[in-house]
């Protein structure tokens, strides 16, 4: 399948917005509208099939790991079915990262270090053994809360920023259980939330 992919970064329009709510609402991704319409301003690039339709999504939300103390974009790519196993996910994921590289480049000061991706799908995850990958340039750091390999992938010349302070724990937490320096805050999952 021959797909166009277009960046949309930053680029929403009402049209598109609801175009999304309807592909994931009709993917089984994301069923609630409201949630789809958050998620929508977090859209990197689309893809779309030779008739134009929307076939793939690819997301990114700014996130801080407590062990790494630096922002990342938590990056979420999703395809319709018809898409699945048509050895796109590379090319896609690799013109989002280009994207949102770009876009840091023309900041004052970069708003993230690269891409973390969670890897949900047990086939791409069996495919990748190796602690890095170059295909993808992506570094195995370690195991989500939910058992997923995390990955990181740093933009070209990543420089680190000031370290993000470490939040404290509430008072209930005190004494019972100490900070997890591994444990990663995703991007929430509310029902069926997947990009």
């Amino acid at each position: 399948m021959k797909i166009s992919i277009a960046p949309v970064w930053k680029e929403m329009t009402p049209d598109l917005v609801e175009e999304l709510v309807d592909f994931w609402r009709d993917n089984k991704a994301i069923e609630d509208p409201a949630i789809a319409k958050r998620r929508a301003a977090q859209v990197v690039c689309i893809a779309r099939d030779e008739n134009g339709a929307l076939c793939g999504v690819g997301t990114a939300l700014i996130k801080v790991l407590p062990r790494l103390r630096q922002p990342m974009y938590y990056y979420r790519q999703f395809f319709a079915k018809a898409l699945r196993g048509q050895h796109q996910e590379l090319a896609f994921y690799q013109q989002c990262k280009q994207v949102l590289q770009g876009y840091n480049q023309g900041l004052k000061k970069p708003e993230s270090l690269g891409l973390l991706v969670e890897v949900e799908n047990s086939k791409i995850a069996a495919a990748y053994k190796r602690a890095y990958e170059p295909s993808f340039d992506a570094t195995f750091i370690g195991y989500s809360p939910r058992g997923l390999q995390l990955r990181v992938s740093y933009f070209d010349d990543a420089q680190l920023l000031i370290p993000v302070p470490l939040r404290k724990q509430g008072p209930a937490a005190r004494g019972t259980a100490q900070h997890d320096p591994a444990h990663v805050t995703p991007a929430t999952r509310r029902g069926k939330g997947r990009s």
